[in-house]
């Protein structure tokens, strides 16, 4: 696989666009990265949870290994691109994606059920005046 087809498969992502980050190609959703391209473009990385990381390097020790210190150890995972093949990087590409596309989600969800919190509780106490 090149960097081109990593590219490719990451923008075939629903709403996914690339970007470009400390000198290299990177792929977001709703503004948050869910897959990048080193300078050369021959590894890629994927945001993966720790669990899904786990999985994928040991289902392909070859193509996936885990990236450096605790940005790896929080899911951060290479993908070896010469060694990689196309409907596996799709599913961790899937992965990436739906990780990120839901963290988003579910903190515009949390920020919207603050703010009818406030809105509720500041009426409640409007109607005991």
């Amino acid at each position: 696989m090149t960097g081109d087809d990593f590219r490719d498969l990451a923008l075939s992502q629903f709403d996914a666009i690339e970007g470009a980050h400390m000198g290299h190609p990177d792929f977001r959703v709703n503004g948050r990265i869910f897959a990048s391209l080193n300078g050369p473009e021959t590894r890629g990385m994927v945001v993966l949870t720790p669990e899904q990381q786990k999985g994928f390097v040991k289902a392909e020790p070859k193509v996936y290994e885990i990236g450096p210190g605790a940005w790896g150890r929080q899911g951060c995972t290479w993908v070896v691109l010469a060694q990689a093949k196309e409907p596996s990087v799709q599913r961790a590409l899937k992965s990436a994606w739906t990780n990120v596309s839901q963290k988003k989600a579910a903190k515009k969800s949390a920020k919207k059920t603050a703010v009818k919190l406030a809105k509720k509780s500041a009426s409640k106490k409007a109607r005991k005046r």
